[in-house]
């Protein structure tokens, strides 16, 4: 029987199929002699129906006829091996994945078959036959809709009791191999987006809810595992430890991903769940007391990867009562989720991060904390125009403990390290820029951009309402009359209710908090201790909080700008009596244009994962102090500085940026002069270029022996670029020649 199943027949005929499907039927049992027959006769029927169905309806309708479904699970129940059971498995698929008609799709899902499938006990421990089945499942989830679906459920009246396509699949979503992960999601996303009512009322009931806290729960240990990859990477610095952590933000984002495409399917109850999941076992107890802890506490997140974490799920978890919640719940003291999270407060804040995922802590690493008393500028007309002593008219005294996570995310702007204050300021950003934020959660937190501002008091005023035209009429009256919003006291009452949390003491006002934030962002850009990347990302920040400037700044505000900018001028002068003059200028241009794109784009530059990046800084021990490539660095750091001060300082007069920077034109010096006189044009000398000799010093080379030529050597400059020419006289034209080399005179000692 084996030998004639080899016989010359018409390979994609009916025969072929009538006649595989007579040998399936003779088979009792499946085991080392015919389980090669068996394979390849199971391949071959998927083959003939993937035909069949594009050419000849006949084929599907004998499959039909002779229920060879029935016959692939009585195969499977009499095998033996497990390579029977990988290609059935694969058998199936290919038919589901391939058949086009929707007939046959029905019947494929009719009569338990698929279902019975889809439980029968496989032996997972051979992860190939594991692999087969999950792409099993998935081939199922992809022909899902409306009507197919019903197919696979069973109901009680109309309340669905079991969908084995989903509960199985869910047995793997947290499965070692990440493919798997990804295939079980890719299933679970194909069910959620059918947008079958009673489907999803089944998948929102418990146990099955239980899929989302878990999958919440994983993604915590998932950050878990981020903050100790973060903390050891001062122990091991090499690309590897930076490779494995940029893999695990990778993993962190898909998740987030993963959540936002459930929430996008339209589900209420499991939008609802991942909100509260994530609030409960990761943001509330986790991530808001890492901001702020006792360098000897044991918690598992630090501040850092806490804030990281804040600015991904905002960015890409869109929920609007996740995010306004968050918002929300950054005005609450950080004694309020301490307590929740049994993290000991100390009153300090760590210039650098926790013991959790910092280096070694240094014997200054903890200083008090200069924000707990935060610059609060209270409008009055007693003292508007006083300059107080260090730029603060009106202080609030803070013990750390009592500090708002709010105010200690301006303690990192003005005091923090580099991977805070970057941090901080990301998290700023992104709640800026969270368009599921109300505009009052925005006020509330002191960062409602000035033109949201004009608009909401408009239409105040439009309406009729008197605090409303006031407030936009005169600006410093209506400062007492600010209040927190229904929207915001909405959410206050909902933390209250759902999560345990509340707010004691009065409430300030809007435009205490918006002076803060400014307070801090201008303490900031006067920093000397903090990389000039992240000066440009508070001149950012700042650009989107103050685009009508005038109106703002206040006179503190002008005169640290001032200073600072006075400071930087003059050590941007002692750079003209350094070797790198040449390209000072050039540099000033360059950083001039990067500058201004950067405050006024539409979104900050840098995506939340360079928050966790080592931030590159010279080495004074490998490079010598006194190098041409030190004296470099510290030139073009000192001018990103001087430029983003200088554009400031034209922001505050309330005018436009120009596109270049005003420089006054260059004075006429001899170089400048011989360079002109030869005929050189701002682009400088190329090889090739015609020029005429001025003053220039003649000389012979032979290139071979015996054959000499006519040279000149010429030193010319244009602007603040020199050159050394070696030009070769040209026979024909006197006292012209042409270039052969030019040699840039840059960083040199003259």
């Amino acid at each position: 029987m084996w030998f004639s199943f080899w016989r010359s027949r018409d390979r994609f005929s009916l025969d072929e199929l009538r006649y595989l499907t007579n040998q399936l039927q003779k088979v009792q049992i499946v085991n080392d002699v015919n389980k090669d027959f068996v394979i390849e006769a199971l391949r071959s029927i998927a083959e003939l129906l993937t035909y069949g169905d594009q050419h000849d309806s006949s084929f599907f309708e004998f499959f039909m006829e002779k229920q060879v479904m029935g016959e692939f699970i009585r195969i499977l129940k009499i095998s033996k091996t497990v390579t029977v059971s990988l290609q059935l498995l694969q058998t199936i698929s290919i038919l589901i994945q391939n058949l086009r008609r929707e007939h046959a799709i029905y019947y494929m899902f009719s009569n338990e078959h698929v279902n019975y499938l889809i439980t029968y006990s496989f032996d997972f421990r051979n992860e190939e036959l594991l692999s087969y089945y999950i792409s099993f499942l998935r081939a199922i989830s992809g022909k899902l809709n409306k009507n197919t679906i019903s197919l696979l459920l069973k109901t009680q009246g109309e309340e669905v009791v079991s969908f084995p396509l989903y509960v199985e699949a869910i047995r793997f979503a947290f499965h070692e191999e990440s493919m798997v992960r990804t295939a079980v999601r890719a299933i679970t996303l194909n069910v959620y987006h059918v947008g079958d009512e009673f489907v999803n009322k089944f998948i929102a009931s418990a146990p099955h809810s239980d899929y989302f806290s878990n999958l919440v729960s994983f993604f915590r240990d998932q950050c878990i595992n981020l903050s100790k990859l973060f903390s050891e990477r001062p122990k091991n610095p090499c690309s590897e430890s930076v490779s494995a952590m940029l893999a695990k933000v990778d993993e962190i984002e898909d998740n987030l991903y993963y959540f936002s495409d459930v929430i996008s399917a339209g589900i209420p109850v499991v939008g609802s769940l991942i909100t509260d999941n994530i609030l409960q076992l990761l943001i509330l107890p986790l991530l808001f007391p890492a901001l702020q802890i006792d360098a000897d506490s044991n918690l598992k997140i630090g501040a850092v990867t806490s804030l990281y974490l804040l600015c991904c799920i905002l960015r890409i978890v869109k929920i609007k009562d996740l995010a306004n919640t968050i918002a929300a719940a950054l005005l609450y003291p950080l004694e309020t989720f301490a307590a929740n999270s049994e993290v000991k407060i100390n009153g300090y804040v760590s210039g650098n991060n926790c013991a959790n995922e910092s280096e070694e802590p240094l014997v200054d690493s903890v200083t008090p904390v200069n924000a707990g008393q935060l610059c609060v500028d209270i409008p009055n007309k007693a003292t508007s125009s006083q300059v107080h002593p260090g730029g603060i008219i009106a202080e609030r005294d803070f013990s750390c403990s009592h500090l708002s996570l709010r105010e200690t995310l301006l303690s990192y702007v003005t005091d923090g390290d580099d991977a805070r204050a970057l941090g901080s300021l990301s998290v700023l950003a992104t709640l800026l820029q969270t368009k599921e934020l109300d505009e009052s959660m925005l006020d509330g937190l002191g960062i409602l951009p000035q033109r949201k501002q004009h608009k909401k008091l408009l239409l105040q005023a439009l309406v009729g309402e008197g605090s409303g035209e006031e407030q936009l009429f005169s600006f410093e009256s209506g400062s007492a009359r600010d209040s927190i919003s229904s929207e915001l006291d909405g959410y206050l009452k909902k933390l209250k209710e759902q999560y345990g949390v509340s707010i004691g003491g009065a409430a300030a006002s809007p435009r205490i908090r918006r002076n803060q934030v400014l307070d801090a962002l201008v303490k900031l850009l006067c920093r000397s201790d903090i990389s000039t990347e992240i000066l440009w990302d508070g001149g950012w920040l700042l650009r989107q909080l103050l685009p009508y400037s005038e109106a703002e700044f206040k006179s503190h505000h002008l005169k640290l700008l001032k200073d600072s900018y006075r400071n930087c001028r003059s050590a941007l002068v002692q750079e003209t009596k350094g070797i790198w003059v040449d390209l000072l200028i050039t540099v000033l241009c360059d950083q001039w244009k990067k500058c201004k794109r950067a405050i006024e784009a539409s979104s900050p530059r840098k995506e939340p994962k360079c928050i966790l990046l080592p931030f590159q800084k010279l080495n004074s021990e490998d490079i010598p102090a006194e190098s041409s490539f030190t004296a470099g660095e510290r030139m073009s750091e000192l001018v990103k500085v001087f430029v983003l001060l200088h554009q400031l300082q034209i922001f505050s007069l309330g005018r436009t940026l120009p596109e270049q920077p005003p420089i006054q034109p260059q004075i006429d010096i001899p170089e400048i002069s011989r360079a002109r006189a030869a005929g050189l044009d701002v682009s400088g000398p190329k090889p090739g270029t015609e020029v005429k000799f001025v003053h220039a010093l003649p000389c012979r080379i032979a290139f071979e022996r015996g054959k000499e030529r006519h040279f000149h050597f010429l030193a010319v400059s244009v602007g603040t670029l020199g050159w050394v020419l070696l030009a070769e006289e040209l026979p024909l034209k006197q006292n012209y020649g042409i270039v052969r080399v030019a040699a840039p005179l840059a960083a040199q000692n003259r």
